[in-house]
């Protein structure tokens, strides 16, 4: 497997987690159960899960109302395409042995 599809594969992964995650919080907002952390919601946009994030806030129509996720999302994402347009610049390659 080369690099750029182990990245593809992770980048999915994580955005499907997004997901999920708003879906299932939301889930158990409605139940009145056990909620995931907001500070978790976070992590998994930070960590390349924000459009997933985005989407399934919007799908669900969860966390809208909250000023820090509607325009906090939005910030992670702009953060990360300019972390990747800097990055995609430098002369890096990536060899795996």
């Amino acid at each position: 497997m080369n690099v750029i599809a182990i990245i593809a594969a992770y980048l999915f992964i994580v955005n499907l987690l997004g997901f999920v995650s708003m879906g299932a919080d939301k889930r158990r907002a409605v139940k009145k159960h056990w909620r995931i952390p907001e500070a978790t919601l976070f992590i998994i946009a930070l960590i390349g899960g924000s459009i997933g994030s985005i989407i399934g806030m919007h799908f669900f129509h969860h966390k809208t109302r909250h000023w820090y996720f509607v325009y906090g999302m939005p910030a992670i994402l702009v953060l990360q395409i300019a972390a990747f347009v800097l990055l995609s610049r430098l002369p890096i390659e990536f060899y795996i042995i």
